[in-house]
């Protein structure tokens, strides 16, 4: 089992890729396969066949899952891309903005 930087409802901003310096919110994070969805970015189209009787069919914009790696955390203090560190006080783990030493949630 493999640790993911991100949690769900931390905001990150895209660091490569064709949706580069788009930010969003992480919506799902999976670890086994080192990915996260983000709202808003890496849209991809769905053909969906209508499954039901009265269901709409044809084509669906939906996010789609991208590597972890290419995503990194906002701070929330200087609101800036930045690398995570943990610290340990009273026993809890926290993560901690590199740049200006801002804990996050």
């Amino acid at each position: 089992m493999s640790k993911v930087h991100v949690k769900t409802g931390d905001t990150v901003v895209v660091i490569n890729g064709k949706d580069r310096m788009k930010t969003g919110k992480v919506m799902q994070v999976s670890p086994s396969e080192g990915k996260v969805i983000v709202e808003g970015v890496n849209i991809v189209t769905k053909h969906v066949k209508p499954r039901k009787m009265g269901e709409p069919g044809g084509l669906i914009k939906a996010e789609a899952a991208l590597y972890a790696s290419k995503v990194q955390l906002v701070c929330p203090k200087c609101n800036k891309p930045a690398r995570v560190g943990r610290i340990v006080k009273d026993g809890k783990k926290f993560r901690v903005c590199k740049k200006c030493g801002a804990q996050f949630e």
